[in-house]
């Protein structure tokens, strides 16, 4: 963005942005349950739904239901690039002054919004409003997972909001302004959120059990995607390594001193293949952690050289120039092209 062109007013409302993946039996449900909760806001609203090469018929869906409700915007992913890629896209596309994001599973309630919104609005000039569940409903590795994720964002955000993260947040939508140059595959919307502002805050809210599938998360998803957040948003793990290395440094001066002691006292060498052998696979295997977080550091330089972007849209339901549905309106569907050309985002 030209930093002499500000950017254009927003209407007052609020987008509802949500990353879709192999979710065609909570989308219909989940709709249901949030168009009165955003009526009843009293304001424009959209919903946003962002089809992340879901292997199910969650497109089809999507489709469906943009065709039923007005208000409901499809964009379709040309293949899986990840939640946080699939918000970045939605946040973009938004067109109302205020975004949610929530996930698809019914976890987040949609009749909890009005909280984060009224936390947004108290007037305390804060900008992003977390939702804090009141209680997890994951399983034991879940929520292990979880927590390292949260250890590893608050390294990277440098601030102590991180443990009170969540999937559902509302923000004020100005702050994509901050990244509208951002190209990195690697995306993580929290770290974005603070290229921003330091005004966070949340609020409790309820997290209800899952009903219907599987959580798309894994425990080894959750700790790639700490490790992402790790190397591509902070130095700490350098600054780890470098701790080791340092660590290892005196313990091998403490090494070499007990040798040379032992020989000007006793009159002999240390004895013993099993010392020897032990010293060399730890300063070695230092070494090797230090390499492999070095390696880390330059794989992302690699990819960013490279320009792969964060995601590219296949196509979406509506065309730019649809006009958004305000929340007193109760206009009839017209008929359009349900998709549009191809484009690289």
């Amino acid at each position: 963005m030209d930093p002499g062109c500000a950017p254009a007013a927003l209407a007052a409302g609020v987008s509802a942005v949500v990353p879709v993946y192999n979710s065609q039996a909570t989308l219909p449900e989940w709709v249901a349950r949030l168009e009165p909760v955003l009526r009843g806001l009293g304001q424009g609203f959209e919903v946003v739904l962002v089809n992340d090469g879901s292997r199910d018929g969650s497109w089809r869906v999507v489709c469906e239901l943009a065709k039923r409700y007005p208000f409901v915007r499809g964009i379709n992913m040309m293949r899986n690039y990840g939640q946080h890629n699939a918000l970045l896209c939605g946040v973009r596309s938004a067109r109302f002054d205020k975004v949610v994001t929530l996930d698809d599973d019914l976890q987040n309630p949609p009749e909890e919004i009005p909280k984060l919104l009224a936390k947004l609005d108290e007037g305390d000039g804060c900008d992003v409003v977390y939702g804090k569940p009141e209680e997890l409903q994951h399983g034991l590795w879940r929520n292990m997972a979880s927590q390292v994720t949260k250890i590893a964002l608050q390294k990277a955000m440098g601030s102590n909001t991180a443990r009170n993260c969540s999937a559902f947040r509302a923000f004020r939508t100005h702050l994509r302004n901050a990244w509208n140059d951002y190209k990195s595959p690697f995306v993580s919307i929290e770290v974005l959120l603070t290229w921003a502002t330091t005004r966070f805050t949340y609020t409790p809210v309820r997290h209800d059990p899952r009903t219907v599938g599987e959580s798309n998360y894994t425990f080894r998803k959750l700790l790639t995607h700490a490790l992402n957040m790790a190397t591509g948003f902070s130095t700490w793990p350098l600054q780890v390594a470098s701790a080791i290395g340092f660590a290892f440094t005196l313990f091998g001066i403490g090494l070499l001193v007990f040798v040379v002691v032992q020989h000007l006292i006793q009159g002999r060498s240390v004895a013993g293949f099993a010392f020897l052998a032990s010293s060399i696979a730890l300063f070695s295997g230092a070494q090797l952690f230090a390499l492999g977080i070095i390696g880390e550091y330059l794989a992302r330089i690699h990819f960013r050289t490279m320009e792969r972007p964060a995601y590219a849209v296949r196509q979406t339901t509506v065309g730019d120039e649809t006009e958004t549905v305000e929340a007193s309106e109760t206009t009839e569907w017209a008929e359009h092209d349900a998709a549009r050309p191809m484009e690289r985002v």
